[in-house]
Formats: C-alpha cells, sequence, structure tokens
C-alpha cells in the first residue's frame, strides 16, 4: 500500500464487489481494505509467500494481518491482534467483526474423505480467522471486476469423494476442461443500454451460471470482449486494446512467476480490474502518460522473473511520443500511489494452496493462464 494513509473513520459495509467469492467479507466503504475469513492453511500460504517467495507476493493482494475470531472475541482483542492497522479501523467496522466471530460454528478438526457434502449454500467459510488485505478494486471511479477461476482439477487433495466429482463434473461441462479455466462471475460499469438490466450503481452483473452455461471453448473470447470493450461506458476499441494488451502483459508475467516456482493451488483464481468508466480511464491515461517513463510498447524486460520495470501487476496505461496507448513501465519508487489508477491483475483465493519442493510447476493453473494468453493476444491485436 505503500504510504498510503489507511481510512480513519470509515463504516464497515458488506463488500458488494466479490463478483464470484464467499459470503461474509467486509469492507469499509471506502474501499481500501478488507476483512475476509480465510484458513489456516491460506494464512500460511500469504505468510510464506511474503517472506520466501517475493516474486509470488508480488502477484497477491497486500497482506496486512490477521484477526482470530471466537466467543471471546472484542474491540480490545482486535485491538491487540492488529495493533499497525486497528487505530485505523472504525468503531463500527470492529463491532461488526465481533459479530462475525460469535456468529461462528465450531469447525471439524478430522477430513473424512467418504462423509456427506453438498455444496454450500451461503457460501460462508466456517473459520475461525479472518485475513485482513488491501483491496484489489479499490483507487477507482467505476471498477470493472472480472474472476477467472484456474485449473482443470479444482479439488485438493484433502477434498471428500462427493466434492472431487462434482468438481471434475463442472470441470468436464465448462472451459475449465479445454482451457484451464473459467469465468467465474464478473461486473461491467454500463454494460448494457438496457438500463433495466443495471444493478442501482449501474453495473451489469455477470453471475458464475454466465460462465457455466453461456461461455464455451468457441467462444470464450467474447466472454472477455464483453468485459473491457463497451461502447456505453465510452471505453472505445483504442482504450479496449491498451487495457488488453496491459492485462496481457501481466498475465506473461504470473506465467514468469509461475513456471518458476514449485506449489499446487486448487481453485486459486485471477482478479483482473480496471476502470470502466471510458472518460476515468482515459483521464487516468493522460495524467499517467505526463508523470511516468514509457517503455517501449509495456513490454517485458528480458531480464525475465526478476524484472520489474515493466512487468508489476499494478502499472498504468500511458501514451507514447507518437500518440499510441501503451502499458506504462514502472520504476520501485511509490509514485504510483498518487496516480489515479487504469488496471490491476492479482492472484486471489488460496484456501487450497501449498508449496511443494521437489514436485515442479503447477502445471493445473498454468494451463490456464497459458490460455489466457492467447486469448489476450487476440484481444490486444
Amino acid at each position: 500500500m505503500g504510504s498510503k494513509e489507511l481510512p480513519k473513520r470509515a463504516d464497515l459495509v458488506d463488500y458488494n464487489y466479490a463478483v464470484a467469492g464467499h459470503a461474509g467479507t467486509l469492507c469499509d466503504p471506502d474501499g481500501e481494505l478488507f476483512i475476509k475469513p480465510c484458513t489456516a492453511q491460506e494464512i500460511a500460504f500469504y505468510e510464506s509467500a511474503k517472506a520466501e517467495h517475493p516474486d509470488f507476493a508480488e502477484l497477491m493482494p497486500v497482506y496486512m494481518g490477521t484477526l482470530q475470531l471466537n466467543d471471546a472475541t472484542d474491540i480490545n482483542s482486535i485491538n491487540e491482534q492488529i495493533p499497525g492497522v486497528a487505530d485505523h479501523i472504525s468503531q463500527h467496522m470492529k463491532e461488526e467483526v465481533v459479530k462475525m466471530a460469535h456468529e461462528i460454528q465450531p469447525q471439524q478438526s478430522t477430513v473424512d474423505l467418504h462423509a456427506d457434502w453438498a455444496p454450500s449454500v451461503t457460501k460462508k467459510i466456517v473459520t475461525n480467522t479472518a485475513i485482513v488485505l488491501e483491496n484489489a478494486a479499490h483507487g477507482y471511479k467505476h471498477p470493472n471486476i472480472l474472476d477467472v477461476k484456474l485449473g482443470t482439477r479444482l479439488w485438493a487433495d484433502d477434498a471428500p469423494l462427493k466434492k472431487r466429482a462434482r468438481f471434475d463434473q463442472i470441470a468436464s461441462e465448462t472451459t475449465h476442461g479445454d482451457l484451464g479455466f473459467r469465468i467465474a462471475g464478473m461486473r461491467v460499469y454500463k454494460g448494457t443500454t438496457d438500463k433495466s438490466k443495471l444493478d442501482e450503481e449501474g453495473y451489469l452483473i455477470y453471475d458464475k451460471e454466465f460462465g457455466k452455461t453461456q461461455v464455451k471453448t468457441h467462444n470464450v473470447a467474447s466472454g472477455f470482449k464483453k468485459f473491457i470493450f463497451n461502447e456505453s461506458a465510452k471505453v472505445d476499441e483504442e482504450l479496449g486494446k491498451a487495457v488488453a494488451r496491459a492485462f496481457l502483459d501481466d498475465l506473461r508475467r504470473v506465467e514468469q512467476v509461475l513456471a518458476a516456482e514449485e506449489s499446487r493451488m486448487y481453485s486459486a483464481s485471477l482478479l483482473f480490474v480496471f476502470e470502466g468508466d471510458g472518460e476515468a480511464l482515459r483521464a487516468c491515461v493522460e495524467e499517467t502518460s505526463a508523470s511516468t517513463t514509457l517503455s517501449d510498447k509495456g513490454s517485458l524486460d528480458s531480464s525475465g522473473v526478476g524484472s520489474r520495470s515493466t512487468a508489476r501487476v499494478d502499472s498504468g496505461i500511458a501514451v507514447d511520443e507518437d500518440g499510441e496507448i501503451i502499458a506504462a513501465a514502472e520504476d520501485e519508487s511509490d509514485m504510483e500511489d498518487d496516480l489515479p489508477r487504469a488496471y490491476s491483475l492479482k492472484l486471489i483465493d488460496f484456501a487450497h494452496a501449498e508449496w511443494t519442493p521437489g514436485q515442479g510447476p503447477d502445471e493445473n493453473s498454468l494451463k490456464g493462464v497459458r490460455s489466457l494468453i492467447r486469448i489476450f493476444e487476440e484481444l490486444a491485436d
């Protein structure tokens, strides 16, 4: 988060930008951070990435700490657990966290592969811990958000047999099978001229059924076009291709990092965010152009994974000397904190993620990333 100060007097509200995630996530209205119920495995993955895998951690939302949630949770315990953050969290936010803690049921400590299993109705994670993260959708006027779930195999080794069978069925019936990913959900600002189909904030919502039933291998590119190219919001072809090129650069960065690591992730996602208001996006482009050093068409540096001159996942979009909109280079300073945000790509959802030394790269996730690269090459052309 750089040197940016966290909100001091915001109230906590339900996080309505979670296009495909679990319920129970809370966020302040300013949107700069949110509190998400999570498992011990996910916390361990965040902490080990930060400590031992810096290139991987760069792809993740900023990790700020955890909260233990139980019947004894109160305002004082929250202040003690995250002292560096608690001073910036409103009283109401803390009260909502306490309420969340007291609603949690005890966790089952053993795994039974043959136990009865059914899809969750509420999608709330049963856990005694919450993680505090920076919100990847913060800093935009009207963020377009797309959740792409990675992998052909979606279940972890400890999944019950019925869950494995259900997830294998989903994979076989969707683009998971052929492409290694599925559009899990998205929200597009002014995504249609039919105002009756927009929500109260002016968004067209594509729920999980869109990616399960309407998006197939033969028409998958059209789903991404709906996300990026949108004349209704004044995101014209020029701006849309610039966004596609920026995401393409970042997808190549993700591929490099995953190929260099030995890990396994099941049902992790890539979260695509960009400024969905065309006028705000163009203004961001112009401001970024005046404030950053541009790369040659925003290409990745040849030095590879360790290079961050143009490969940072939170880089902006700018205009080159010929007037072409491109991905902008980014130095190691916090200069970008003072600029409006154009786009972001983050790897999220690590409830079933672990490091696996000696087992090679995560080809299950990489299959989806490489399919996305091919699609975004088409969109950017």
